[in-house]
């Protein structure tokens, strides 16, 4: 009877302490979420607004007790040193290098710009400025991420036609590095679809590409709406990696939004989002932030959450519909 207490007490304790589930949002706040695995870590960050911040962790589910460290900050002063948006953190040839969009605190100045760190850890070392990143027109510039195909580097942003707002299209451009964009822009989406132009203010908005690779096919997954309104949702362009990338005619837009709000789950707003694979590399997952109320906007309440999703038979991507807040899923695959 007692070895049987012992072994049931043992077991209860061993099960807290690997407990192999758990519940949305992982953090309570934090817009545009973006990670990376490398190296048996995740490597987090999202948008703080003044400052470059990365989480380290072997589970991106325990990101509220995760090791979190201030970077890089900007000096004052500069065209890149507030409103600093949606930071992405890749590693590329050898090299971290994080991209992000600021100004100096007047919307129409807003860019973007890279940092590098030559370390093997992108929480240690010395991240160094390398400057802004952009093609010549040198037009609005959100939302960069950094993608390669083939042996070659490609940016992707949110960006304006012209000098003035109304509406924000995604463009592409080849690299020659991490931190040069070597050739003339193509916008490759822009607003058609209605569900793409829940604004309220006139503003139009496709924004946040990210890419994801499946059988030879590409994705690039953009928040459609502006971000204020609940209809904030995501929509898919998709193309063949042999295409030729730089022609807009390689790419299909979906007619409707893949990922889009759920109230009867009370998710509201999901977008900006990343993707990454669980510890064994046999799940795919979507990182997105919403929020959990209809009306909260664009501001502080928006959290980041996690979910696992499949592939149709067709070989698109099922990204389901957001879960509820608060119910218990199962960890990724091979979280230790």
């Amino acid at each position: 009877m007692k070895k049987a207490i012992l072994l049931a007490a043992f077991s209860l304790i061993l099960g807290s302490a690997f407990a192999q589930t758990f519940t949305n949002p992982i953090l309570p706040s934090g817009a545009d979420p973006w990670n990376i695995y490398k190296d048996g870590y995740y490597y987090y960050t999202n948008s703080s607004g003044r400052n470059l911040v990365i989480w380290k962790t072997k589970d991106l589910t325990e990101l509220r007790s995760a090791e979190r460290k201030v970077v890089w900050t900007p000096p004052p002063g500069t065209m890149h040193s507030k409103e600093i948006w949606a930071p992405e953190l890749h590693f590329l040839q050898g090299k971290w290098y994080m991209y992000f969009a600021a100004d100096d605190g007047k919307n129409n100045h807003h860019r973007m710009y890279v940092v590098e760190n030559a370390s093997a850890d992108p929480t240690e070392g010395e991240w160094t400025f390398k400057g802004q990143i952009g093609d010549e027109t040198n037009k609005w510039a959100i939302d960069g991420t950094v993608f390669e195909n083939k042996g070659q580097l490609y940016m992707l942003w949110s960006g304006w036609e012209g000098d003035k707002n109304g509406m924000q299209s995604i463009y592409i451009a080849k690299m020659s590095n991490p931190w040069t964009v070597s050739s003339k822009r193509v916008r490759l989406s822009s607003p058609q679809y209605a569900w793409e132009n829940n604004s309220g203010i006139g503003v139009l908005v496709n924004e946040g590409p990210e890419i994801l690779t499946h059988k030879g096919k590409i994705f690039l997954i953009y928040s459609a709406s502006g971000c204020w309104t609940d209809f904030y949702a995501l929509g898919m362009l998709s193309t063949s990696a042999n295409a030729n990338l730089m022609d807009s005619l390689s790419w299909k837009k979906s007619p409707t939004p893949v990922f889009s709000q759920n109230p009867e789950n009370k998710i509201y707003a999901p977008g900006h989002n990343s993707f990454f694979k669980s510890p064994d590399g046999k799940e795919d997952w979507i990182l997105y932030h919403a929020n959990a109320n209809p009306g909260d906007g664009c501001g502080g309440k928006r959290a980041p959450r996690i979910q696992k999703f499949t592939w149709k038979k067709d070989g698109t991507p099922n990204f389901g519909v957001p879960l509820k807040d608060g119910v218990e899923m199962q960890k990724p695959s091979g979280t230790k």
